[in-house]
């Protein structure tokens, strides 16, 4: 029998630095996850593949929940 897959839920992730004199794709890993202004909060589905990008960008984002 195929287990079915269970939610995994969402986090909230917060744009708390800038992407100025930033590697490019460290902007776009942002972009990626929804953010582009400071400040601004998105509640995105916990992966491993949006995991693998808030830990690309750690030092401008903060995670909740």
């Amino acid at each position: 029998m195929a287990k079915k897959q269970e939610s995994t839920g969402t986090i909230k992730v917060t744009q708390t630095g800038s992407p100025i004199r930033r590697e490019k794709d460290q902007r776009a890993t942002l972009i990626g996850l929804g953010l582009n202004k400071m400040h601004k909060t998105r509640e995105l589905q916990d992966s491993p593949e949006v995991r693998g990008m808030i830990r690309k960008v750690a030092h401008m984002v903060t995670v909740e929940g």
